[in-house]
């Protein structure tokens, strides 16, 4: 997704919340015929449902949208439940940790997003600091109309985690996000990724045009404007969104530090 906090230069990872490559044959078309139709029906429906809440639907509290930079704008309006009245999103999740750890993050974010990749290295050191006691849920919620290759890169990670390697294309795409981000031929070089985590790559290739796929990356989309997301990267810690001026190394381990107080209280 685009980024939805402020982007910057810092270090830390808060920043902004912030289509493919050209091949031939008409087989290249199909999963952008795929995904267009989906997305038209998605589009529609959100469109359905704002104009049905009415001009007093209300809008993401503690948005950053409105002063975000101009590729971190979100095309839909979010239409804000609790987390427990949320569409699921896909299932089964993508989940690293122990699944009985008091806390978990529930992270949306864009595989093409600089500030999404910042928060990627500091979140990876958090979870091996707390070890059992944190989870991380990731979706996806890439912003095409603001990443060129977000949807492409989202399958990629989803067809990788047909063969049980999703979390390991995940770190890849994001540590090499500056190599392949303006690459005439990112599925190409996904491909390559994927012979170097030992996958098959003509059933990676084949995942990445299944329609299954585009279906889960949907689901995560759709759960996520539910939530009110409207940039990435966003975080939900035990069902609360982080403020995104706390979205620094220390600001998420003070907020983990004090979950796990309160649990044990």
């Amino acid at each position: 997704m685009s980024s939805r906090k402020p982007s910057g230069s810092t270090k830390k990872p808060t920043g902004s919340k912030t289509s493919s490559s050209k091949t031939s044959g008409s087989k290249s078309y199909l999963p952008f015929i795929i995904i267009g139709g989906v997305l038209l029906a998605a589009i529609g429906a959100g469109a359905m449902l704002y104009r049905s809440s009415g001009t007093d639907a209300p809008s993401s509290a503690g948005s950053t949208s409105t002063t975000s930079s101009p590729s971190s704008q979100a095309t839909l309006p979010p239409q804000r439940v609790s987390p427990a009245n949320a569409p699921v999103g896909a299932q089964p999740p993508h989940v690293r940790g122990d699944v009985g750890a008091p806390v978990t993050i529930e992270e949306f974010a864009d595989f093409q997003c600089p500030s999404c990749a910042r928060l990627h290295a500091e979140l990876k050191k958090i979870e091996g600091e707390y070890g059992s006691k944190l989870r991380v849920i990731f979706r996806n919620f890439p912003l095409p109309s603001m990443h060129e290759h977000a949807i492409d890169a989202a399958r990629a990670a989803e067809a990788a985690g047909r063969q049980k390697r999703f979390w390991e294309m995940h770190d890849m795409l994001y540590e090499k996000q500056d190599i392949w981000k303006n690459d005439p031929d990112v599925q190409a070089t996904y491909t390559g990724y994927a012979r170097t985590l030992g996958l098959n790559p003509e059933q990676f290739k084949a995942d990445m045009n299944a329609p299954a796929i585009i279906e889960r990356v949907l689901a995560d989309q759709t759960r996520g404007r539910s939530l009110g997301v409207t940039g990435t990267p966003t975080l939900f810690l035990n069902g609360r969104e982080v403020d995104p001026k706390t979205m620094s190394a220390d600001g998420l381990r003070a907020q983990i530090d004090a979950a796990l107080a309160g649990t044990k209280k």
